[in-house]
């Protein structure tokens, strides 16, 4: 069997569902390799184990993929003083859309949903989408960290950030050495969060932002798949939405015309944000839907309610069969997921319901970036 520093030549055979090549060394054991694609030969040496799978590092690289292309960024990488934030850039945008779409398939054949999946949405713009990020500084540096690990890797650019962002960038890193900065003893760094309202001056630092979809242009696809997945649903169901946030999908159903809505999300600030916008027929709600509880109390207070939309973080809605079983009269859902594993949970649990998928859309949020964007139109015959 293979030690820690062995050497070992092999194949490229697949791509694990963090984005990290497959390769099987000749004892039969697989090793994850950042950095590298399908069909590509390399030789790879081992950095450590964990249970029944280890990890290597490509040492040399044998036979490159057709796909393989130079980085346009100068800080893209897989060591320890390269940023791991697009950890995809090495290959062509073509590829890595094939990459997310494939692995969308596979996960969902197990449910037997292979035809109501739609081709991927890629994004119109690989580079300068980012409308949001948060970097972090020690004071003498500001950067990311380096994949897999807690080492901040300083940048003087970064080409996915909008024209605005790099701007802030840019003017934020002219103040260094910057005393402000400097992270409190029981921190490694300070967080800086940006976003296009924000200048040099005014960055947040060690507070977060309210969360906003990071790519403007996918997110107002997304918002129009959200209209037309519910242009003929009856304008008069009750709709619940949870995960609401400060109103980017409630906007949506109130344009489109939905007289009641219940708008559940579990922070304050993003509930006071979205009443705020006086929209007539919606209720803010703030309640913790990662608790069973808390999704019982939901319920309770979208009785009645005949629609469905949510958009969880990565934990997904491990309550949703809780909260679905409570609401008798639900006749559509419109399923917004940020993580394919959870996503594939939450649906067995609607199909067992009697939930019927009309389509199941993958979308491109964050190229460069093995993460992938689903969303889904359910219904109840």
């Amino acid at each position: 069997m293979p030690a820690v520093n062995d050497i070992f030549t092999a194949s490229v055979r697949d791509l694990s569902s963090d984005g990290n090549g497959v390769v099987e060394h000749r004892s039969g054991q697989i090793f994850f390799v950042p950095g590298v694609w399908p069909g590509e030969e390399g030789e790879f040496r081992v950095t450590g184990f964990r249970k029944s799978f280890g990890f290597a590092r490509l040492v040399k690289l044998l036979r490159p993929a057709p796909e393989r292309v130079t980085p346009q960024c100068v800080h893209q990488g897989f060591g320890r003083d390269d940023c791991g934030g697009c950890p995809w850039q090495f290959v062509t945008y073509e590829a890595q859309l094939a990459a997310k779409e494939m692995r969308v398939r596979r996960a969902l054949s197990r449910l037997g949903l292979d035809e109501r999946i739609r081709p991927i949405w890629g994004s119109p713009q690989q580079f300068g989408y980012r409308n949001r990020a948060q970097l972090k500084s020690d004071g003498r540096a500001i950067g990311y960290v380096a994949q897999g690990s807690n080492r901040l890797v300083a940048i003087d650019d970064c080409p996915i950030l909008s024209d605005h962002n790099r701007q802030t960038l840019k003017d934020f890193l002219a103040t260094l050495p910057n005393p402000a900065l400097r992270p409190s003893r029981k921190a490694q760094w300070s967080t800086l969060d940006i976003d296009e309202a924000l200048t040099a001056e005014t960055v947040s630092i060690n507070r977060r932002r309210p969360f906003q979809q990071a790519n403007s242009a996918q997110n107002l696809r997304m918002r129009d798949w959200l209209a037309r997945s519910l242009a003929n649903a009856d304008k008069a169901l009750p709709v619940v939405e949870l995960f609401a946030g400060s109103g980017n999908f409630t906007e949506v159903l109130h344009n489109a015309g939905f007289e009641r809505i219940l708008a559940v999300e579990g922070v304050a600030e993003a509930v006071d944000a979205l009443d705020t916008q006086g929209w007539r027929g919606v209720e803010g709600l703030v309640c913790d839907l990662f608790s069973e509880a808390g999704a019982r109390t939901a319920a309770q207070a979208a009785s009645g309610s005949g629609v469905l939309v949510l958009d969880p973080p990565r934990d997904g809605f491990r309550h949703i069969g809780t909260l679905t079983t409570a609401l008798s009269k639900l006749r559509h859902i419109a399923y917004i997921s940020c993580d394919l594993a959870t996503f594939v949970r939450d649906m067995q649990t609607l199909l067992q319901q009697g939930f019927v998928v009309d389509h199941i859309q993958p979308l491109d949020l964050f190229p460069h970036t093995p993460h992938v964007e689903l969303l889904a139109a359910l219904r109840k015959p």
